[in-house]
């Protein structure tokens, strides 16, 4: 059995610059959006895979591509699903879950935001 603890003190400098969030198909909403990312289990085109996902201060709107359940590990984000016009904000220790398809605008007010996640296509 492997055991990977979830870090609450990771360093984007320690994981993979992705650049903007344009990059994974997102629209940038306001701001400069970079993104980085880390992964503890299997591959992003993979069936199941987990990782860590930081992105910088802004706001940007995107669709999942996967179900998620995420789990916000530094910063703060508001997610609004654009169908039903819900807006929830989430802190540190803070999870959710989202279906694949659903469409999200994410607002981070904090410098930093960082989830760990478990994706399923």
């Amino acid at each position: 059995m492997s055991f990977t603890p979830i870090s609450l003190t990771l360093a984007v400098q320690d994981m993979h610059a992705i650049g903007s969030v344009e990059n994974l198909g997102s629209t940038v909403l306001s701001g400069d959006v970079q993104a980085w990312a880390l992964g503890t289990f299997g591959a992003p085109t993979d069936p199941v895979s987990a990782g860590y996902f930081a992105a910088s201060q802004g706001s940007f709107r995107m669709t999942y591509p996967f179900n998620e359940q995420a789990t916000v590990v530094q910063g703060s984000v508001k997610l609004t699903d654009v169908t039903s016009g819900e807006s929830r904000s989430y802190g540190v220790g803070d999870s959710w879950f989202v279906t694949k398809g659903t469409e999200v605008i994410w607002e981070i007010d904090s410098p930093l935001f960082m989830k760990h996640y478990f994706a399923a296509v």
